[in-house]
């Protein structure tokens, strides 16, 4: 991956956030590097960081929250290191937006949906009130609302909870982001929706050109979306590689337990495979991986000492010992290893999402 290419870069990243007399150490080590135009896509059980880590690029970390090690560069900037609000003025909304899973804590109820997009377009892009109404009722259009002109003037009450994450995407778009960060933002929708969202999200990226991240707990989101996928665990990543390389080839133990408990690919009468235990607490020093209790390959080095990322291919890296030359030769389940198949047969019905 060229130099040129990069848009944000993370190195050796540490989020600490003091709980009463203790601390929780959310992220640990992490570094990453995001490519210009790509759909990345941060995987993981609900507590593995996921938002915790993209907050750090907004400058949206909790009040006892701090970040004590590594760079975040944007930009010829390390956001690591800004602390007024004025700089993040500069950045949050307007190079670095977000879309938040819920659509009401992000609209102003009393305010009509197209006055809080040509706001949106006024402050940051400084357009007139007529040019920022045609901007706002294009937007509305590119993002499926039908007949923008008639509903510019309409209330967030008036939507339905897919219209109105519609609505906040389009909010997010008038400020012409650099990356658009998607925080599990079809969690609260029903299936149909959620297929539409996703691929109105794909879309938005192909023809604007900007990097979205998509953060979620659910691989079969990724799978219509996502270039590049990061799976997270206890605050890390531990492997990272093209959707293809992560769906047909995945290394790390605990990508099999995620891709085995897909209920997409269940068949009738299949028990539905989980992932045993608990992820660790995050108040105590870590040795070793921090899979390895919940790991049926675990080996005893698991439980002694960190393992390093191993290189798979180019753009394929875990952070397994299974990948160390003196390993065990391990087989995925047989799950994994017939997930190419079921995915064939699953598109063939309609896409993991129902999608016609």
């Amino acid at each position: 991956m060229s130099e040129k290419n990069i848009i944000l870069s993370v190195k050796d990243l540490v989020v600490k956030f003091k709980v009463r007399d203790r601390v929780l150490t959310a992220i640990r080590n992490i570094s990453m590097d995001f490519e210009e135009g790509k759909v990345v896509a941060i995987v993981g059980e609900s507590g593995s960081g996921k938002s915790v880590f993209t907050k750090t690029f907004t400058g949206m970390l909790d009040l006892n929250g701090e970040i004590t090690n590594g760079s975040i560069m944007f930009e010829g900037q390390d956001l690591a290191k800004m602390t007024k609000d004025s700089d993040w003025e500069k950045i949050r909304g307007k190079k670095i937006a977000t879309v938040f899973q819920d659509p009401m804590t992000s609209l102003n109820p009393v305010k009509t949906i197209g006055d809080q997009i040509a706001e949106v377009i006024i402050k940051h892009q400084g357009k007139s009130k007529a040019e920022a109404k045609e901007m706002a009722i294009e937007l509305m259009g590119k993002v499926g609302i039908v007949n923008p002109e008639l509903r510019f003037d309409e209330y967030p009450f008036m939507y339905s909870g897919g219209m109105r994450q519609r609505m906040v995407i389009a909010i997010a778009l008038a400020c012409r982001p650099r990356i658009l960060i998607c925080d599990e933002p079809t969690t609260a929708l029903d299936v149909t929706i959620q297929a539409q969202i996703i691929r109105l999200i794909k879309d938005l990226s192909m023809e604007y050109g900007f990097t979205t991240i998509y953060i979620t707990h659910d691989l079969g989101v990724v799978a219509n979306v996502a270039d590049v996928v990061a799976v997270m665990y206890a605050g890390q990543i531990i492997e990272y590689g093209q959707v293809n390389e992560i769906f047909y080839d995945s290394r790390h133990p605990y990508t099999w337990g995620l891709l085995s408990s897909l209920p997409q690919l269940g068949e009738k009468g299949e028990e539905l495979f989980a992932i045993r235990g608990t992820p660790p607490s995050l108040f105590e020093e870590i040795k070793g991986d921090a899979f390895a209790p919940r790991n049926n390959y675990a080996l005893k080095i698991d439980y002694e000492q960190e393992p390093p990322f191993f290189k798979v291919t180019d753009t394929h890296y875990a952070k397994t010992w299974l990948l160390d030359p003196r390993a065990p030769k391990v087989d995925p389940p047989a799950a994994v290893r017939e997930l190419h198949d079921r995915m064939l047969v699953l598109t063939a019905k309609g896409g993991i999402y129902g999608e016609h």
